[in-house]
């Protein structure tokens, strides 16, 4: 991992204008793909009063992002017609660079690129048990879909080709196995195997959307808890962050991978997956929140397919970690040995348990369904 210096934020915030003096620097170590820092500035409060003005300055993983235009073409369109739905409110906003007289919100170098943007004073939550936050997460990722959905998909580049194409998944972790470039197959063949089983099962979704039968949406594509930012007082849901895959796609990607994340009694890198599984309580929670806000604008295909979509989505991200970890992990960060495998085994042990609960997730949603729509 390359060091980042605080003369290097130095730099990138004059590149963006940022006002006042750099003050400090700390890394947030949360996320699986870019680099994170939150960078504080002395600044004026308006009565002469110096304060610390904090920002957020991101390092964007180029192998995992690698057209900054397109990226940030989607994020700035989103975030400025959600801005216009909520006017005074909390809402995402990414600074402008004024580097040769080109307005834009990100600095492109020779193997990276740079965005800022604004600093929110707010809790996450990377676990939690609290059924009343994980309904207001619910809340807060199905009030994104509907603020979206008056805005043209057709708007939107697909940053990642494929992001969500379970088929074109499973068929490059086959090329990859196939070629073995790190010689790591012979570890994983108990994985390969499972999934190979469960395929078409988890690719239902997009044999249905590739048929006709799904419409497609404007989607977040990384709906994690704690990708929701809360008010520190009433844990009221602000708003939804990290948008780097925003693009179109399926209203039950959003869903499943939501629930594959909080639902999950364990973390999604834990090593012992004995008690990995899906918390049915957790798992109404959300579908309690999400539906509140979406259940009216949802097709009965969608809602008839949304507890099987934490089943597809769990596959999905099984099959990309055991590839990254074939093809010598390229796309997530590591923080140990074979920890792309150690995530796989335990996605798989909880797409096992899915598969046990499904008729017990569908009835629920049903539920919800009924209750809002």
């Amino acid at each position: 991992m390359d060091q980042i210096t605080a003369r290097k934020l130095q730099q990138i915030g004059k590149a963006f204008n940022l006002p006042g003096p750099f003050f400090s620097y700390e890394e947030i170590l949360n996320g699986n793909v870019n680099r994170t820092f939150k960078v504080n500035y002395i600044s004026d409060d308006g009565t002469g009063m110096a304060v610390v003005k904090p920002y957020l300055v991101q390092k964007i993983n180029s192998y995992a992002f690698r057209n900054a235009d397109e990226l940030m073409s989607n994020i700035d369109k989103v975030t400025e017609h959600i801005r216009s739905k909520h006017p005074g409110e909390t809402c995402m906003h990414f600074h402008h660079t004024d580097v040769s007289g080109e307005r834009k919100t990100y600095l492109e170098e020779e193997d990276s690129f740079w965005r800022i943007y604004k600093f929110i004073p707010a809790v996450t939550f990377d676990k939690c048990d609290d059924v009343n936050i994980i309904r207001n997460a619910g809340k807060a990722f199905g009030e994104f879909q509907t603020d979206l959905s008056d805005f043209d998909a057709s708007q939107l580049f697909y940053t990642i080709p494929d992001f969500h194409d379970t088929r074109k998944r499973y068929e490059k972790l086959i090329k990859d196995a196939n070629e073995d470039p790190c010689g790591r197959v012979k570890e994983v063949r108990e994985e390969l195997d499972y999934l190979f089983s469960v395929m078409d099962e988890a690719c239902r979704l997009t044999d249905l959307y590739n048929e006709g039968n799904l419409p497609l949406r404007v989607t977040h594509n990384d709906t994690k808890i704690n990708n929701v930012l809360f008010d520190e007082n009433t844990l009221e849901p602000l708003v939804v962050i990290d948008l780097d895959t925003v693009m179109p796609g399926l209203v039950g990607h959003d869903f499943g991978d939501a629930i594959r994340f909080a639902a999950n009694f364990t973390e999604e890198d834990a090593e012992d997956t004995s008690k990995t599984g899906i918390d049915l309580n957790v798992f109404w929670a959300f579908a309690d929140g999400f539906l509140s806000r979406t259940a009216k604008t949802l097709t009965d295909l969608e809602a008839d397919t949304l507890a099987l979509s934490s089943f597809s989505i769990t596959c999905e991200l099984a099959t990309r970690f055991l590839d990254d970890y074939i093809i010598g992990d390229k796309y997530f960060k590591v923080k140990k040995n074979q920890h792309n495998l150690i995530r796989t085994r335990c996605q798989i042990a909880l797409a096992k348990d899915i598969q046990t609960k499904l008729g017990a997730m569908d009835a629920i949603v049903k539920s919800c369904i009924n209750k809002y729509k």
